[in-house]
């Protein structure tokens, strides 16, 4: 299911990524706040576990998410400021890395690494910034598959609604959870009007 998150924070959030004067610095930040709202959406429905903690006033039973059955997976580079800012909220959870690249002729994602932990049965949530073809995070899903979670959630910035649509095809069981959807595609694949190639503007790395 596609969950488009429409507050007017994030959509100031998102245009702040669109202006090409935001520095990498900030397109860093912008990142990472982003990112923090959409955990905020996505897990409203997660399981709670009741813990003891000790209080000013002695024991206390409260509920808290289960963060040793989640892991974040995050496609780099691009997911690194996602990583960074969920990690922030969730400091004890499990991280895992994959690494595609998109082949210019073919305009398919090539995986070229793969550093994600044993995550049978666990809730693993996947940082996408852009969601152009689809391509890359179908392939990211169906590799997280192979590996029997409980259940998977994907957090992304900026979708292509064609792309979001392959994905929700291929893999109706995901829970898709985006800031902006963008209509367009243009014929090199790039998402229209998009924020150019996130990971170059978030470490500089522009030609």
């Amino acid at each position: 299911m596609i969950h488009e998150i429409t507050h007017p924070l994030l959509k100031t959030l998102v245009n702040h990524l669109r202006d090409i004067k935001t520095d990498a610095l900030r397109f860093r930040h912008t990142v990472m706040d982003i990112s923090r709202f959409l955990v905020y959406e996505a897990f409203r429905d997660l399981d709670m576990e009741q813990k003891e903690v000790d209080t000013w006033i002695g024991k206390y039973k409260g509920s808290f998410i289960d963060e040793e059955n989640l892991l974040f997976v995050t496609i780099l580079r691009a997911g690194m400021p996602m990583l960074d800012g969920v990690n922030e909220l969730f400091p004890d959870v499990s991280s895992g890395f994959l690494a595609m690249k998109r082949d210019e002729e073919s305009k398919k994602s090539v995986l070229y690494y793969d550093r994600v932990p044993e995550c049978k049965d666990q809730t693993v949530i996947l940082l996408d910034v852009m969601v152009a073809t689809g391509g890359s995070l179908s392939d990211a899903i169906d590799l997280i598959k192979r590996r029997e979670p409980k259940r998977i959630i994907t957090l992304n910035i900026i979708a292509s609604r064609e792309g979001l649509e392959n994905v929700s095809q291929k893999h109706p069981d995901v829970d898709i959870f985006v800031a902006q959807i963008d209509e367009e595609l243009n014929s090199d694949k790039f998402i229209i009007p998009g924020l150019g190639d996130a990971g170059d503007r978030s470490y500089n790395t522009l030609d």
